[in-house]
C-alpha cells in the first residue's frame, strides 16, 4: 500500500511539473557550457566521475571481454515490468550478477543473482568462459568498492551523526588499521582517524553485494521515449531512482560504449550541448524546476559514482547514442528480505506453531494467537489449519472472532496479489516474450489437488469467512 502511494505521489508531482512547464524545457548544461563545473561542484557534488584512464588497463580488458561474453552465450534478457499498474518489456537487457542467493527487486519485478565465484560455495558454470566474464565482474567489484570508500573520504562523507570524543580507543584505531590493510583507505588519507562507527558506516554502504548488467543497442530499438523535461533527446531509461538499496549507499556505474562499431548517421538534428551520437547519464534535483540539469558524456570505459544521499535528493537517467552499450552497476542491495536464507528461515518460523499428534499423526496448530496467525499466514504456511481450529467447539467466541478478522485481512491481500500476477502473466507485453522467458504462476495448483491446502482462487473462502465473522458479530 505504502508503495501504491509513493507511485501515486510521484505522478502527480509529475503531472504539475510538466503543466508548469507548457511547452516550455527546462535548461541544462554539459560540459561544453562555461557554468557546467560550477553547476556541478554546487548542485551535483555528490555525484563522483573517473574518465577511463584512471583504471587499470587489465581490468578494463577482463570486464569487456565478460561483457560481449554473456552476450555470446544469451544472458542478457528483458524484464517484465510494471509501472503504473500496466506491464511493459524494458527495452533494455539485463542481467543480475553478484553474491549467491541475493536477489534485487525493482518496478515490480524480483531477479535473482547468477552467483559470481564466492569462496566456500561450489558454484558450477554453463562454460568457463561465463565463469571468467564472472570472476571478471567481482574484481571490477571490489575496485569499484576502494574507489567509493576514497570518495566518502575525500568528501567526509563517512562520518557519523553524533560528534565522538577526540580521543580514539584502541579498538577503533585497531578497526580503522584493519580497514586500512585491506586496501580500501587511500595512503594519502592515512592520518585520518577512522572510528568503528565510521568504519561499519563505510563498509555498509559501499560493499557492494551484486551489480545489475545492462545492454542495449539503440538502433535495434523501435522506438525510444523522449526525455520530457530538458530536452536532451532519446532515452535508454527514464528519469528514476534505484530501489532496493540500503540507506545512504553508494551506487557504482561502469559504462562501456561499443565505440568502435559501424554506426549509421542519423539524420536528427542535433541537440544543442548534447551530441546525440554519444551515450550520456542525465541528472536533476528531483522535482525541481529552478536548477538546471545535468548531461555528462560517457565514453568506453568512464565509470561514476553517485554518494550518500544523491539517489534520494536527485534523479538520473540513461540517455541513449547510437551504438552498443554495456553498464555495470553495483549496489547495496537490501537483502534483508530477499535471498533464500530469509525464505528458509520465515519457513522454519511458521513450522514452529505447527504439532502433529504422536498416536494419529494429525497436524494441528499450537497457537491461535492473532499474533502469531498473523505472522504464520503472511509467511503462507498453514492456511487450511486455521479454519479447522477455528471451527471447533471449544474455541472461545472472542477469540474465534479475532482469528477470523485477522486471517480474513490477510487471505483478502493474497487474493488480491494472485490476481495481480495473474494479469501480469496474461498481459500483452507478456505474451510477447519469447516462450522460456514468459512469467509463470508458481505456486499453482487446481480445485481438485485434494493435498493442497486451499484453491488457488481464495473468491470463495473468503466470501465464507465474511460470513462468518458476520454471523459472530
Amino acid at each position: 500500500m505504502k508503495r501504491r502511494a509513493g507511485e501515486r505521489e510521484k505522478e502527480l508531482k509529475k503531472k504539475k511539473l510538466l503543466e508548469e512547464l507548457g511547452e516550455n524545457r527546462l535548461p541544462y548544461m554539459t560540459p561544453a557550457d562555461a557554468d557546467f563545473h560550477q553547476l556541478w561542484k554546487t548542485k551535483y557534488s555528490k555525484l563522483i566521475f573517473r574518465k577511463s584512464d584512471t583504471i587499470p588497463e587489465e581490468l578494463h580488458q577482463m570486464v569487456q571481454e565478460g561483457f560481449l561474453t554473456l552476450r555470446k552465450h544469451d544472458c542478457f534478457f528483458q524484464d517484465l515490468v510494471r509501472i503504473k499498474g500496466k506491464d511493459f518489456v524494458t527495452p533494455v537487457s539485463r542481467i543480475l550478477i553478484g553474491n549467491p542467493g541475493c536477489t534485487y527487486k525493482y518496478l515490480n519485478t524480483r531477479l535473482f543473482t547468477v552467483p559470481w565465484p564466492t569462496e566456500g560455495y561450489d558454484i558450477k558454470y554453463c562454460s568457463p568462459q561465463v565463469h571468467d566474464a564472472c570472476k571478471a565482474l567481482i574484481r571490477l567489484n571490489d575496485y569499484l568498492h576502494i574507489e567509493a570508500v576514497k570518495a566518502l573520504q575525500g568528501q567526509n562523507l563517512f562520518e557519523t551523526k553524533e560528534i565522538k570524543d577526540s580521543t580514539v580507543i584502541d579498538r577503533e584505531q585497531n578497526f580503522a588499521t584493519s580497514f586500512m590493510d585491506k586496501g580500501s583507505v587511500s595512503k594519502d588519507q592515512s592520518s585520518c582517524c577512522v572510528s568503528v562507527d565510521d568504519y561499519i558506516s563505510l563498509k555498509n554502504r559501499t560493499s557492494y553485494n551484486l551489480t545489475l548488467l545492462n545492454y542495449m543497442d539503440p538502433l535495434q530499438m523501435l522506438y525510444l521515449k523522449q526525455e520530457p523535461y530538458f530536452g536532451m533527446g532519446n532515452m535508454a531509461v527514464s528519469w528514476h531512482r534505484d530501489e532496493n538499496l540500503v540507506e545512504r549507499s553508494t551506487v557504482a556505474v561502469y559504462s562501456y560504449s561499443c565505440e568502435g562499431s559501424a554506426v549509421e548517421e542519423s539524420n536528427e538534428q542535433k541537440l544543442k550541448g548534447r551530441d546525440p551520437a554519444v551515450w550520456h547519464v542525465g541528472l536533476k534535483v528531483a522535482w525541481d524546476i529552478e536548477t538546471p540539469g545535468l548531461a555528462i558524456p560517457l565514453h568506453q570505459g568512464d565509470f561514476y559514482l553517485m554518494l550518500d544521499d544523491l539517489n534520494m535528493t536527485h534523479q538520473h537517467c540513461v540517455l541513449a547514442g547510437f551504438s552498443p552499450r554495456f553498464s555495470s552497476t553495483h549496489r547495496v542491495a537490501d537483502c534483508s528480505r530477499g535471498t533464500l536464507e530469509y525464505i528458509f528461515g520465515q519457513c522454519e518460523l511458521a513450522l514452529q506453531n505447527l504439532q502433529t499428534d504422536s498416536e494419529s499423526m494429525a497436524l494441528s496448530l499450537k497457537s491461535l494467537e492473532t499474533a502469531v496467525v498473523k505472522q504464520v499466514e503472511e509467511i503462507h504456511n498453514e492456511t487450511s489449519l486455521v479454519l479447522s481450529e477455528v471451527g471447533k467447539e471449544e474455541q472461545i467466541e472472542e477469540q474465534r472472532n479475532e482469528t477470523l478478522s485477522c486471517f480474513l485481512l490477510v487471505l483478502t491481500e493474497r487474493q488480491k496479489l494472485r490476481q495481480e500476477w495473474m494479469a501480469r502473466c496474461q498481459s500483452e507485453a507478456a505474451e510477447s516474450l519469447p516462450e522460456d522467458q514468459k512469467p509463470e504462476c508458481h505456486p499453482f495448483w487446481t480445485d481438485d489437488e485434494c493435498n493442497m491446502p486451499l484453491p488457488y482462487d481464495l473468491e470463495e473462502v473468503i466470501a465464507n469467512l465474511q460470513n462468518l465473522v458476520q454471523s459472530v458479530e
